[in-house]
């Protein structure tokens, strides 16, 4: 289970946030970025007691954690900022930098929601994106930081929100439920229906589909 451990080994009077996104591997809609700051003393043990990485969790708990961070927020124990690369920055700079790049908007609207800048970071994953304060790569930091596993569960249930939104509008892709990833279903549909704006037209299915 996560804990603060990572968190307080770079803390020295510093807000140390943690970073995570969901959504690279999906062939439509944005990828989505979460930045998460949890204060140590403040934050309901209760919440702390339930994070785990998003993915270790069902839809009914991830909304329920991501409506309790959200209380904090409003509380002043933590602060979050969530932000998307579309997929047309996707097609144009390649998802791993347009995960990088949703990782550091969301970085910038927690600092503005919180008043002031990171003095760390921890960020899931091989790779961190450019920041005004130092970032480390943790690989599997969902599973080991409560930062990270909060920031990925505001991401993973923002996301999953945002692929029910689109599916009401390009209906018969099952967005609503493979939130855009390359199930049977999905490349069906693309044979059937096309090729939508919410594409990510340098996948290769879609490419494909666009060759074709």
């Amino acid at each position: 289970m996560p804990d603060f451990a990572l968190e307080l080994e770079h803390a020295k009077d510093r807000m140390v946030i943690g970073l995570d996104e969901a959504g690279r591997g999906p062939w439509a809609g944005p990828v989505v970025a979460a930045a998460v700051w949890l204060d140590p003393q403040r934050t309901p043990e209760t919440l702390l007691a339930g994070l785990d990485d998003s993915k270790a969790l069902s839809p009914a708990a991830r909304a329920k954690l991501h409506d309790a961070i959200l209380a904090s927020a409003r509380a002043g124990a933590a602060a979050y900022g969530i932000a998307e690369a579309t997929p047309g920055e996707i097609d144009e700079i390649n998802i791993l930098q347009a995960s990088l790049l949703a990782m550091s908007r969301a970085a910038e609207q927690l600092a503005v929601a919180a008043g002031r800048k990171p003095g760390a970071a921890l960020v899931d994953g091989l790779h961190a994106p450019k920041l005004t304060c130092p970032a480390q790569p943790v690989v599997k930091g969902d599973a080991l930081s409560l930062s990270i596993a909060a920031a990925s569960i505001l991401a993973k249930v923002t996301r999953d929100r945002i692929m029910g939104e689109l599916a009401a509008r390009h209906p018969g892709y099952g967005w609503e439920r493979n939130k855009g990833y390359g199930t049977a279903e999905h490349r069906r549909a693309l044979d059937w229906l096309g090729v939508t704006k919410e594409h990510r037209r340098s996948f290769r299915p879609v490419r494909e589909r666009l060759a074709d």
